[in-house]
């Protein structure tokens, strides 16, 4: 099979965990209500977060933007694993042996706990028991994997060298940890959601938290549609955090998107989770499908809203793909983004250290599964018992934070660059918009951006993100506006995919605009 026909991408891109399973129904939030602790965010953070805290008879609620377990949960690819790349010696490096074991023993905590619920509660969601490897093509990488070992060894992980793997690639080495995990997530997590609601758990969908206000002791938590939510407590699980008036977390965490492309090959896959060590990133995982197999070959990061035509990504990850098996279907290909910490250890626990009843959970990099797990266990404690015996290597006000500074300003003057780009940044002449292309224009001094999509209809929006301002780019892949500076992303049609923003783009579409755009000479 010819895999890269233009026909590929005539489709939408499509996450096969989604179009596998059925959509949620959940209600919105229609009326004021109090709970003893309320969770923005409804992915496999918040939902976890919930299912740990039902069980301490705490009247628990999630407030969900739009549907759960259809964002960044949605988009994985589902590894359950304590190897996070070459973590653990860059954690001792950091932080010195003892905040390493901590993460260390909060992720094979992870794995367990997550098979202990599937195991309880008998939900079907394809969990198997893998090896995960992480290899080399490079040789200054060899070190840093034989360090790796002997460092997670110490750590009390079961960590092997090992020479080969099942694919013909030329590697230098690679380590593999046994007793880890994979699955299918939203089957795992509407299971999950399912049990919670049917403990008394509310979760709204449609429910989009804009504020957070303190009053009497307790958080008045507003939607979009100006519903409220008194609670003692509140856990902020929403990927990027959307509140702004604290902790200064969009200038310590920045966004990335990643590609996937599930293919169908004619090998039979030999088992295992693999990925590299070295850049670009080339993540392999296989995945029950039908009555055969669904590969997924994943990686290619770039910081969102930034790099080139994003359909580059998908064609690189095909071109991978092809060098490896007989590939002879490509049924899904889809996105995801996420959000990256300077030191690469994720924010869990106390929002700030002067806000004891608002907590977060953020920056996983790219491990969501085993620290979405971590994050329910950390703040259930922390809000039960007051304490955590992990709370410290993820504490979002360590002082480990300090040895980042370096990232921080490097980071923040990206934002800054990337803000000065957008506004000074020289717009096309023409405005003449074929179907399928989008471009940005000027029209009365007021940036618009203009996408006119295969039915010849024109789509106009102000491309300034309604977060903090930055000029927004196109994603020709995704057929969205996204922000470089913080990662908010918007439909063509101005509505909100991502946040950090909690409020759409402004549209452009008024009689007058639209004939200007048609006129050369505005």
């Amino acid at each position: 099979m010819n895999t890269k026909p233009q026909s590929i991408f005539k489709k939408s891109p499509e996450s096969y965990w989604i179009a596998s399973t059925n959509k949620t129904d959940y209600p919105s939030l229609k009326e004021d209500i109090d709970v003893d602790v309320v969770i923005i965010g409804g992915g496999i953070t918040g939902i976890s977060c919930a299912y740990m805290l039902i069980k301490e008879s705490l009247k628990i609620a999630i407030l969900e933007a739009s549907f759960i377990a259809q964002g960044t949960t949605g988009h994985t690819t589902a590894k359950i694993t304590s190897q996070h790349g070459l973590i653990y010696g860059k954690i001792q490096d950091q932080m010195g042996l003892e905040l390493a074991q901590q993460y260390a023993d909060a992720n094979e905590s992870a794995i367990h706990e997550i098979k202990k619920i599937v195991e309880d509660n008998q939900i079907d969601c394809d969990l198997i028991r893998e090896s995960a490897f992480v290899y080399t093509q490079e040789d200054k990488y060899i070190q840093k994997i034989g360090d790796e070992i002997k460092i997670a060894s110490d750590l009390g992980i079961k960590a092997d060298y090992v020479e080969e793997i099942p694919f013909p690639l030329s590697i230098k080495g690679a380590i593999r940890f046994d007793n880890q995990a994979q699955f299918h997530p939203r089957k795992y997590l509407l299971s999950l959601a399912e049990i919670i609601n049917n403990k008394g758990c509310h979760i709204f969908e449609n429910s989009r938290a804009i504020d957070i206000e303190e009053k009497d002791n307790n958080y008045i938590i507003t939607t979009s549609e100006g519903k409220k939510v008194t609670a003692d407590k509140v856990i902020i699980a929403s990927h990027y955090p959307f509140y702004n008036k604290q902790g200064m977390y969009y200038a310590r965490i920045y966004s990335e998107r990643s590609y996937v492309v599930g293919i169908k090959a004619k090998e039979k896959y030999p088992g295992g989770m693999y990925i590299n060590a070295e850049e670009p990133t080339r993540s392999i995982r296989q995945q029950k499908y039908e009555n055969g197999e669904l590969i997924l070959i994943g990686g290619d990061h770039h910081k969102t809203g930034q790099g080139p035509d994003t359909i580059k990504h998908y064609e690189t990850l095909i071109d991978f793909a092809n060098s490896i098996f007989t590939v002879e279907d490509i049924p899904y290909r889809w996105s995801t983004q996420d959000c990256m910490t300077l030191d690469g250890i994720p924010y869990i626990g106390h929002f700030t250290s002067g806000t004891p009843n608002i907590y977060v959970a953020t920056g996983f990099e790219k491990w969501g599964m085993t620290n979405s797990m971590v994050s329910a266990i950390i703040l259930r404690d922390l809000i039960v018992k007051g304490e955590s015996k992990w709370q410290d290597v993820y504490s979002p006000s360590r002082k480990t934070i300090a040895a980042s500074t370096k990232n921080f300003i490097v980071e923040n003057l990206n934002v800054a660059d990337r803000l000065l780009d957008g506004k000074l940044s020289i717009l096309p002449k023409s405005v003449k918009v074929k179907p399928g292309e989008s471009k940005v224009l000027k029209i009365d001094g007021e940036r618009i951006g203009a996408y006119r999509d295969e039915e010849n209809k024109l789509h106009l929006v102000n491309t300034t993100c309604t977060h903090m301002g930055c000029e927004l780019n196109w994603n020709s892949a995704e057929k969205s506006w996204d922000c470089p500076c913080h990662g908010s992303r918007f439909s063509y049609e101005g509505d909100i995919i991502e946040g950090p923003a909690i409020e759409p783009l402004g549209t452009s579409n008024d009689v007058n605009t639209i004939k200007k755009l048609f006129n050369e000479d505005f």
